[in-house]
């Protein structure tokens, strides 16, 4: 039986969850940070991440009983390691799930942990593919692959599309590290943020960049600029990981990064977060380094490569940045009723570690996403939290 399609022109009213989209060769190109902000960084991490579009969704209106996404993935693979699973599509109808997908084909960036090399490989389209879907009209949520840099090409289906209206829900807008943007979970809905966004009832916009969480007044910028309800930052890791500043630096930076989110956003509810617990760098500065000899056995793990007697110097470690921002939050929160602070250990702590250890020794895999998810969304989000929703 031959498909009578309908083929949607893929615009920025299907998309949520970007803060730009941008008009490619082959498609449309969601990213998480605007085009000025990406100018103002040549880090290839960055580009690469912020590309990767975790929390971005189709949504739209239809009848629809079988719906195809063309896309342009980016896969990573790592030279020495197994080859990672394809990126995950998660399909959601009415707010329940209802499939998912992935897609072969697509560009392959090969990454040399040893030296830090990089390699892309141009590769063809793919197709998403979701079918035996209800007629009646509905809500369809296409959620990305949180860690596949992805190039919509073209959308089909067999009853015509609409735009959804806008939500009421408040939306959602948060920042963090790799552990915010997804690292090792599962599926772009299994990401903790996403979790804890569909429990506590509100529209995510989510701004974790893996491995780079670090305080770049390009982001605060972005922050300040998007419309927002709630507004959480998780910080710390990531400064830890690349070592890029001490404890001098480290204090004043963060309260320039929230003075400058509060520029746009004077009286939202803003929580800071401290990072989860990580055993290698709480009492051991950063570096963190590619452990070589895991690669060697076929495995990504992680080793903190810095000397614990060189926290003394104000190199940081994930105790001193707690510390630290517990102190900025207890001073500015004097004059800024709506700035809260949650120690990261209250989402993943020594309890946690001990049943749902950190795989590579840095992240969170699948089961302890959810957890976290979970966890913030009683903390955060409850009728008394600090990101208590509201509707709009």
């Amino acid at each position: 039986m031959t498909t009578d399609w309908t083929s949607t022109p893929l615009t920025a009213d299907l998309v949520r969850g970007a803060l730009e989209l941008e008009r490619t060769e082959r498609g449309l190109l969601p990213h998480r940070l605007p085009a000025r902000a990406r100018a103002q960084c040549a880090d290839p991490q960055l580009h690469m991440v912020e590309s990767q579009p975790s929390g971005v969704r189709l949504v739209f209106r239809t009848r629809a009983t079988v719906i195809e996404l063309d896309t342009v993935p980016t896969k990573r693979a790592y030279r020495g390691a197994p080859p990672r699973p394809d990126g995950v599509y998660d399909l959601l109808v009415d707010g329940r799930p209802a499939g998912s997908a992935t897609v072969t084909g697509g560009d392959t960036l090969t990454l040399d942990m040893a030296t830090g090399a990089a390699e892309l490989t141009p590769g063809p389209a793919g197709t998403a593919r979701f079918s035996g879907l209800s007629a009646e009209e509905k809500t369809v949520e296409i959620w990305l692959p949180h860690n596949e840099t992805t190039e919509l090409v073209a959308l089909r289906t067999d009853a015509p599309v609409s735009p959804a209206p806008a939500s009421d829900r408040p939306v959602w807008l948060h920042h963090g590290s790799s552990i915010s943007h997804g690292s090792d979970a599962a599926s772009p809905t299994g990401v903790w943020p996403a979790v804890a966004a569909s429990l506590g009832g509100v529209e995510l916009v989510n701004l974790g960049l893996g491995g780079s969480a670090l305080l770049d007044p390009f982001t605060a910028r972005a922050l300040r600029d998007t419309p927002a309800d709630l507004i959480s930052v998780k910080l710390g890791i990531n400064l830890v990981n690349t070592d890029v500043m001490r404890l001098r630096a480290f204090g004043p930076a963060v309260h320039g990064f929230l003075d400058t989110v509060r520029e746009g956003h004077p009286g939202t509810p803003l929580l800071v977060v401290s990072p989860i617990l990580c055993p290698m760098h709480e009492d051991t500065p950063g570096p963190t380094m590619p452990d070589l000899s895991a690669l060697s056995e076929g495995r990504l793990a992680f080793r903190a490569a810095g000397d614990p007697a060189e926290a003394a110097q104000g190199k940081l470690t994930l105790k001193a940045v707690r510390a630290e921002l517990a102190r900025i939050v207890a001073q500015r929160s004097a004059e800024d009723p709506h700035l809260h602070l949650l120690d990261g250990r209250e989402l993943y702590g020594e309890a946690d570690f001990a049943e749902l250890p950190l795989p590579d020794g840095l992240h969170p895999d699948g089961a302890a996403h959810r957890r976290i998810g979970e966890r913030f969304a009683k903390l955060a989000f409850a009728s008394d939290g600090p990101l208590a929703p509201r509707a709009r």
